[in-house]
């Protein structure tokens, strides 16, 4: 007896998928896996951790913070470049903080929990951080001394143009003293937390001020990568870092440049990135060969 063609066409549909779901489901997985865990291929395929004494201290692939209880960086290691995933790291939260260059204005709420800082002030935070450190200049162009952004809101008799009436440095709360005392002959005021100054009409106004074109903090030291999970730092930030590690075990900085060198890696496939140095596998060495005082 002859199927209608209707339930013909319905019942081919349904071996044809039941036949994929065993191809591309079962099949296809478990092939990968097998393959994956033959010799010189099983160490990646498992995340490519490091086991230090039988236990497992990371991975190669994903950055981890080398810092105390109280999140402060430990001296005597060499530190990541910061990281927006989750709460630093995190695999399963991996993202950008999608703040750009237009991200200047600080949200300053009169509730602390609302607050939040635009990516300026951090950069500024976390390049005056990072020089205090390492014992260099943290100074950026368009960052106050106290390691915010340097922006001020100018309110203008006439919208954009005209005198100016009025000025508000937009990232320093009061009771906080203004980074400059005036603008063209208004007296600069501290914000006032919940006040949207940009909403009231006030025209932004980035300061450079007078620190040096080219900043002595590296980019990577101030700014999160796409992922928030990079396991290496650039070559400069690695070298701000050494004289600092160096003091705090005792070494020859000669010898701690050299293990940074043998823990840098080239650009992919010989053209693609930047060089970078694997902080993780670099702090083990450094552990391996110069115990801390």
């Amino acid at each position: 007896m002859r199927l209608p063609t209707w339930i013909a066409q319905h019942l081919a549909a349904l071996r044809a998928v039941l036949v994929f779901t065993v191809l591309l489901g079962l099949v296809y997985p478990l092939a990968l896996v097998a393959v994956g865990q033959l010799p010189g291929l099983n160490h990646k395929a498992d995340g490519s951790l490091i086991t230090v004494g039988g236990d497992t201290v990371g991975s190669s692939l994903i950055g981890q913070s080398f810092t105390d209880a109280d999140g402060n960086p430990v001296a005597r290691y060499f530190q990541s470049r910061p990281s927006a995933a989750g709460d630093g790291y995190d695999p399963t939260a991996t993202s950008a903080s999608n703040l750009g260059p237009e991200s200047v204005v600080d949200t300053i709420a009169t509730d602390p929990e609302e607050s939040s800082e635009s990516l300026l002030t951090q950069v500024c935070g976390r390049s005056k951080s990072v020089g205090e450190l390492n014992g260099v200049d943290g100074r950026r162009p368009y960052c106050t001394d106290d390691g915010v952004g340097a922006v001020l809101a100018v309110f203008r008799a006439d919208g954009l143009t005209g005198p100016v009436t009025r000025v508000v440095s937009v990232n320093q709360a009061a009771p906080a003293t203004p980074f400059v005392t005036e603008y063209e002959g208004v007296a600069v005021e501290p914000a006032q937390p919940g006040e949207d100054y940009v909403a009231a009409g006030g025209v932004v106004t980035p300061i450079r001020g007078d620190a040096p074109a080219e900043p002595a903090v590296p980019a990577d030291a101030v700014t999160a990568s796409g992922s928030g999970l990079d396991p290496q730092i650039s070559p400069a930030y690695a070298e701000l870092q050494v004289n600092r590690v160096a003091r705090e075990r005792g070494a020859d900085p000669a010898a701690v440049r050299k293990l940074v060198k043998e823990h840098t890696g080239g650009r992919g496939l010989g053209f693609m990135g930047e060089p970078g140095v694997n902080v993780l596998e670099l702090n083990l060495a450094l552990d391996k060969q110069f115990a801390a005082r």
